[in-house]
């Protein structure tokens, strides 16, 4: 009937609490199963239901087995039982089973979990509630779901969400967006480190709700050290203390000034049936391939001349552009976008493993680094083999993944990037693709982080245990998350440095954080909850690395520490049962599977969007789509016509001396930073290759000024 749910946001994590009211409006008792869509790396950690008067809180976890033969009795001598688990083969999606719920009967479920928030390319950090769940597709021969999903379309889900947050930080809070309306934020201290907001009132749950939290100082490192639980063993997870350290790299100035100019970039588009539907609600004329085709131009147009590059496209088959990578130049960038002009969503289901097979398949380029660019809407249902897949190759590649529409799979776009070594984006509600799939592009031309290093200086009878896996991947003003647990006695007033290490072209460099080891208040046990489910997360994926091999315990290892920590896991469940009412349900129980929201129930584009053939084309495409590969543009009609302006106003003023094509890249670098400073991020890469060609040819600015109406000076064009 409704849901309500309460964020609480400290710094760069979150609690999240919901609360799903739920009615049996049939005449019979019933088994009610629904399934919900959670952000892929959230630790459940409460679960609990309350039935008329009575509550019933799921006091401890138990292996799924255990969990489910324990739910079964309990259902078959007329007791009331929850069980909760999550999806083996995608860690976003859990399964809720309500048992024995009397006819005219309501059950009101609370769950709580805990979650990391992402940096996106503004520097915002993103929460996604999620009320979208797409169908996945499961691929032939893989390992069926344990958890199966039944769609409706997303806007004939009567639910109604109450939603309300409140944020708080060392730093001060500059604002609060979201993709739905929301009530004025309300700051709670003049430093304007704590705030609340809220949803505002009427919120139909038929899209997911996005909120963007943004900081002032953001960039400074941080340490969080949290105290154990007093119940919970000395030497444990939970009994020592939890330090969570957010790391944000500063590369030397020299290093970061020279953007790479090689390097092997694949492209992986989604083509699959689910693509032709709207990037969201609120623009149903832009469909998902449109925006994606938009963002293939834009990437061909921003490589650096002598890399290599190759686009894929996959459904249920796939598809590549060339044989084999080939070298950048006018001719294959030419012949790769006529291609990307034609794409349609066209290729059925989708399944990605295929694909991913065979680009591993391929040799790499010597001294040519492969950089994986992934895109997809993440309806695929054996998540955790691709994952398996992207970390078995990680040693010779980054991939960096990009998530389409509400409903993407959160595990599958973060966890490519996590085990390749990228960067994930979320493409969803009002945002442009352009500028997040730019930020990733700079992050792949930056230098490869190698031989890092975390080392640790605490004092006498202190350890750190790190729980996090190995960094593998940095980037400049990108954070990085490490856990670790803090054994033995210190006074509170002791310090501590941790040191991270790296070689970035060739030069060694290094970062410090100093921090205090006194526990911070009112964290609860978040921080350790988070650790337990980063370590959980690693077990889970060495276990299936060295499935059916004599490897001893790992599993053992993941259900111990679950229970141990309350966190949810693959091989654990929650199990609630009501034992105090001693009165039995009457008559045969009616399996009901509760439907989920899907945002993918929109009829087919019937006219599809190219480059060249639309009247109405983005201003800032047109001129970007006429630029050569070389980083130049030439003087004709229709750079003229895309700059505003008649073959004869941009023609005449040149300066005598001047070559036409120097005049044309000019007069286009200044369209650019006169008209279109709001997407520089989109085109800045492509305006520094067409610097590099223009050299130095200062005397076309000013001319180039009068025919625009514009003052855009000499230096800010990097001349």
């Amino acid at each position: 009937i409704s849901i309500e749910v309460e964020l609480e946001v400290r710094d760069h994590v979150a609690t999240v609490v919901s609360t799903l009211l739920y009615e049996n409006k049939e005449d019979k008792p019933i088994e009610a199963v629904f399934v919900l869509p959670l952000p892929g790396d959230a630790a459940v950690c409460h679960f609990s239901a309350v039935i008329g008067q009575t509550q019933i809180v799921a006091e401890y976890l138990l292996s799924v087995f255990q969990a489910r033969e324990e739910y079964d009795d309990a259902l078959s001598s007329g007791q009331q039982a929850f069980l909760l688990e999550e999806s083996d083969q995608s860690p976003d999606i859990f399964s809720l089973s309500v048992g024995s719920l009397p006819p005219g009967e309501s059950a009101s479920i609370r769950l709580e979990y805990v979650t990391e928030l992402a940096v996106q390319a503004d520097d915002g950090l993103r929460f996604c509630l999620p009320a979208v769940l797409n169908p996945r597709y499961q691929p032939q021969g893989s390992e069926g779901p344990s958890v199966q999903v039944t769609s409706v379309p997303a806007s004939l889900v009567p639910y109604s969400l109450s939603f309300s947050a409140r944020v708080s930080s060392p730093h001060p809070i500059s604002k609060v967006e979201s993709s739905s309306s929301l009530d004025p934020l309300q700051y709670l201290n003049a430093e304007k480190t704590q705030a609340t907001v809220r949803l505002a009132a009427g919120h139909k749950f038929d899209r997911d709700v996005e909120l963007l939290i943004y900081y002032t100082d953001a960039h400074q490192p941080t340490a969080v050290v949290e105290a154990g639980q007093a119940s919970a063993k000395p030497g444990t997870v939970m009994g020592d203390l939890m330090m969570m350290l957010s790391l944000y790299p500063e590369f030397p100035q020299s290093v970061m000034s020279s953007v790479a100019s090689c390097g092997e970039f694949v492209f992986l588009m989604d083509r699959s049936g689910s693509m032709r539907c709207p990037t969201s609600s609120s623009k149903r004329e832009e469909t998902r391939i449109s925006s994606a085709r938009d963002t293939l131009l834009l990437l061909l147009k921003s490589l650096p001349m002598g890399c290599y590059f190759n686009i894929y496209s996959f459904g249920s088959s796939y598809e590549h552009m060339f044989p084999k990578s080939v070298e950048y130049s006018e001719k294959t960038m030419e012949e790769a976008l006529k291609k990307v002009e034609e794409m349609t969503a066209n290729l059925g289901e989708t399944e990605i493993l295929k694909p991913l097979e065979h680009i591993y398949s391929q040799p790499c380029i010597p001294n040519q680094p492969r950089q994986l660019f992934v895109f997809t809407d993440g309806e695929v249902g054996n998540t955790k083999e691709v994952i398996n897949l992207v970390k078995k190759n990680s040693g010779s590649h980054r991939c960096f993944s990009f998530g389409i529409g509400e409903g993407a799979s959160t595990a599958l776009i973060n966890d490519l990037a996590k085990e390749g070594g990228g960067h994930a984006q979320f493409i969803s509600g009002g945002d442009r693709m352009q500028p997040k799939v730019m930020q990733s592009l700079r992050f792949a031309l930056q230098p490869a982080v190698q031989d890092v290093s975390v080392t640790w200086d605490l004092p006498k009878g202190v350890s750190a245990t790190v729980l996090s896996p190995p960094i593998t991947a940095l980037f400049q003003g990108q954070r990085s998350l490490v856990y670790a647990q803090v054994s033995g006695q210190s006074s509170e007033a002791a310090e501590g440095c941790v040191t991270v290490k790296y070689s970035l072209a060739g030069h060694l460099s290094q970062n410090q954080l100093r921090f205090t080891l006194k526990p911070a208040e009112d964290t609860g046990l978040t921080v350790h909850r988070l650790g337990a489910r980063t370590l959980i997360r690693s077990l889970e994926m060495e276990e299936r690395e060295h499935r059916g091999q004599q490897v001893g315990g790992v599993k053992e290892k993941v259900v111990e520490l679950s229970v141990q920590s309350g966190v949810s896991s693959s091989f654990t469940a929650f199990i609630a049962v009501n034992k105090s009412d001693g009165k039995e349900i009457q008559g045969p129980l009616v399996r009901r599977n509760v439907p989920a929201p899907s945002d993918n129930y929109y009829k087919p584009a019937t006219v599809d969007r190219s480059y060249h053939h639309q009247d109405k084309i983005d201003a800032l495409l047109q001129l970007v789509s006429l630029q050569k590969a070389s980083g130049c543009w030439l003087l004709d009609a229709a750079l003229a016509a895309a700059l505003g302006k008649t073959s004869e106003e941009v023609e005449k003023p040149k300066p005598a001396s001047v070559n036409q094509q120097v005049w044309a890249t000019i007069l286009a670098l200044i369209w650019l930073h006169g008209f279109k400073t709001d997407a520089k991020e989109e085109w800045e890469l492509l305006a520094m290759k067409a610097v590099s060609w223009i050299h130095a040819q200062n005397e076309c600015v000013e001319a180039g000024n009068e025919v625009l109406g514009c003052s855009v000076e000499k230096d800010s064009l990097g001349l």
